[in-house]
């Protein structure tokens, strides 16, 4: 029998010389112990520790040697961002390039599912999938239970209820003991079964299923059902895939882990693991944790950061609210500070910690990364207290994402990195995917599936493809070219959906070209020593800045959910006290678990706006740590 991979992979000389050529260091033993691991493990790796650059080592390592040509090696992750991290970095080299096609896999847990076992399973039903997405669910169910004679009993029933279109915009299929149920958005029926709304719930939710129309939980609760009655696919797809690795491991539902155990839960099939539980977020689903969920006790440690230095790290490892871990800043020693403001300056907040910025991060490394804001809350709520949320502190703030404005020439460069790879199916799939999201804003009537494309040139779906290939393998850099092949594109969406398009206009921000590298603004060109417009910052939410890694980072303190506390305040007083955040309340808890996940991504400058009147207790305590003190109200011109 050949081995799947060479015996001499992991030896010494070629991980040195492999990381040599990546510009990698392995100074420590547990590096060493991850990379040359071929048994099943859990790896909790503190935030800068470098785990997603020793992943693609090893990932690129296993390929050089890789001698099976039918199993594979399948990567899973929790988003495409972290995907597209792991893909890059293997395009670096000749060996991670083979990684990226058959028979190997690369893609998120929920693309994982729905390529291997929930779209098999509607198209032996003969379903087409138009969409898997909640919001675009959530419109149809609700437009279905509005417009459609069929569903007036439920309609009037649900009218009742003050939840009413929730339920309706949030159903979902859940499979119990190998049966497919339709429940509420918590896992449970909002109705018996048998009576009258309790059939149209479900004959609702049957309906959008047989046009394509699916939330991300249904395609899991499909997976789960069709290996439920075809057991032999986890079988093989624990021979095609003898080498597993999951990465952002913290962040798997119990409904995601419970899938992938049933997968890969057999002794042949290595499994390795890697997260950091302590980034894993709050969140009030009903899924529960399970017994096996990362890390197992004897998981491996990767302890030291290289992002960040002794004082960031010191207050890391006390916010460790999962699992207890000392974390070692091997980074640039950057600095804490605490900016007091009250209620008349509010607004000067972000600003001031700009000029501090500008004057703490050395200037080409400021250009590189714009210093970021954070907030646990992007928009207010209905209480009174002010501020309570980025917006607050951000006049004009909007929670449209930037990527809105010019995002298929994003995805179209991300699907030309698979076609230059060698995965043509893939980069194709993967465009045409971004261009039936794009028909949805002009037009009712869905675009086909890929695979459905004609392929006579003198046919629509002949000239789909070919605009397909040009998109492919054409330069972006031109935005008159790229104009060429998007009017193009808005002609053939006509032709396709045999419809006019309505409301064109919305295409303009989608379809927007974008340079590959965006052009920082020319006030950063400014000379030295006029500070003004230099490190604009970046705002957003703590949970949106995972993975990142900022050059300054600012932590504004926010309202938590019930209306009553500040997060940073509970903080300051959690350190203050010196008290085990693990034994602390359940709310202090979830404001200490985002605040190490904010306070984990700078490299020279972290700090934190709070209001002075609840600052003033412990502001000797953070003073005793090294942190510093500004008080923007007494001194506006820092």
């Amino acid at each position: 029998m050949t081995r799947l991979y060479a015996p001499d992979v992991f030896f010494k000389d070629k991980v040195e010389a492999l990381a040599q050529q990546l510009g990698l260091q392995l100074p420590h033993q547990e590096q060493w112990d991850f990379i040359q691991s071929a048994e099943s493990l859990d790896l909790q790796a503190a935030p800068g520790s470098g785990k997603t650059s020793l992943i693609g080592l090893k990932l690129a390592l296993l390929c050089q040697g890789w001698n099976s040509p039918t199993r594979g090696i399948c990567v899973l992750s929790h988003t495409n961002t972290a995907k597209d991290e792991i893909t890059n970095r293997l395009a670096a080299t000749p060996g991670g390039r083979r990684l990226l096609q058959y028979p190997h896999f690369i893609g998120t847990i929920q693309s994982f599912a729905n390529t291997f076992f929930a779209l098999p399973a509607l198209r032996s039903r003969g379903i087409d999938v138009q969409a898997v997405d909640d919001d675009t669910y959530a419109d149809a169910a609700l437009r279905m239970l509005d417009r459609h004679p069929a569903f007036r009993t439920l309609n009037a029933s649900l009218g009742r209820r003050r939840n009413g279109p929730t339920l309706v915009a949030g159903a979902r299929f859940v499979c119990d003991a190998g049966e497919l149920t339709t429940t509420g958005p918590d896992g449970t029926p909002p109705f018996t079964m048998d009576s009258p709304s309790g059939q149209q719930f479900a004959a609702l939710k049957e309906k959008l299923t047989k046009q394509g129309i699916l939330r991300y939980h249904d395609m899991f609760a499909l997976a789960e059902h069709h290996l439920f009655r075809h057991p032999q696919l986890a079988h093989a797809a624990a021979h095609r895939f003898p080498f597993v690795l999951l990465d952002e491991m913290q962040d798997t539902s119990g409904l995601q882990q419970r899938l992938l155990d049933k997968v890969f839960g057999f002794p042949s099939t290595i499994v390795q693991r890697v997260g950091d539980i302590n980034q894993r977020i709050f969140t009030d689903g009903p899924d529960v944790t399970q017994p096996s969920s990362f890390p197992l006790p004897h998981a491996t440690q990767l302890p030291v950061s290289r992002r960040f230095g002794s004082k960031i790290a010191a207050l890391a490892s006390e916010l460790t609210i999962h699992r207890r871990q000392r974390i070692h800043g091997a980074g640039h020693d950057g600095s804490i500070a605490l900016l007091l403001f009250d209620d008349d300056c509010v607004a000067d907040v972000v600003p001031a910690f700009e000029r501090m910025a500008a004057a703490t991060v050395p200037r080409d490394l400021l250009l590189d990364s714009p210093p970021r804001v954070l907030g646990a809350r992007l928009t207010r709520g209905g209480a009174q207290a002010f501020p309570q949320s980025v917006s607050c502190y951000v006049p004009g703030f909007t929670t449209v994402p930037s990527q809105a404005t010019g995002s298929l020439i994003t995805t179209t460069r991300t699907a030309q990195t698979h076609w230059q790879s060698g995965d043509n199916h893939g980069a194709a799939t993967l465009l045409w995917k971004a261009i039936r999201d794009l028909a949805r804003l002009t037009s009712s009537v869905g675009l086909p599936p890929f695979r459905q494309l004609e392929r006579d040139p003198a046919t629509d779906g002949g000239r789909a493809r070919l605009l397909l290939h040009d998109m492919l393998t054409r330069p972006l850099d031109s935005h008159v070219e790229w104009a060429v092949l998007t009017a193009r594109l808005v002609r053939l969406l006509a032709d396709l959906t045999q419809s006019p398009l309505k409301g064109v206009v919305r295409l303009a921000d989608p379809l927007a070209h974008v340079p590959h590298v965006a052009q920082l603004a020319p006030t950063l060109e400014e000379p030295a020593d006029n500070r003004k417009g230099l490190g604009l910052s970046v705002a957003g939410s703590i949970q949106s800045a995972k993975g990142e890694t900022h050059t300054a980072t600012l932590i504004l303190e926010c309202l938590e959910r019930s209306g009553k506390k500040y997060d940073v305040h509970e903080v300051l007083g959690l350190l203050s006290r010196q008290q085990d955040a693990s034994e602390a309340l359940i709310t202090v808890q979830r404001a200490a678990q985002l605040v190490f996940v904010g306070a984990t991504r700078p490299t020279h400058l972290l700090a934190f706006a709070v209001h002075r009147t609840r600052a003033e207790p412990h502001i000797d305590a953070m003073t005793a740590r090294g942190w510093t003190v500004h008080d923007i109200s007494l001194s506006r011109s820092l």
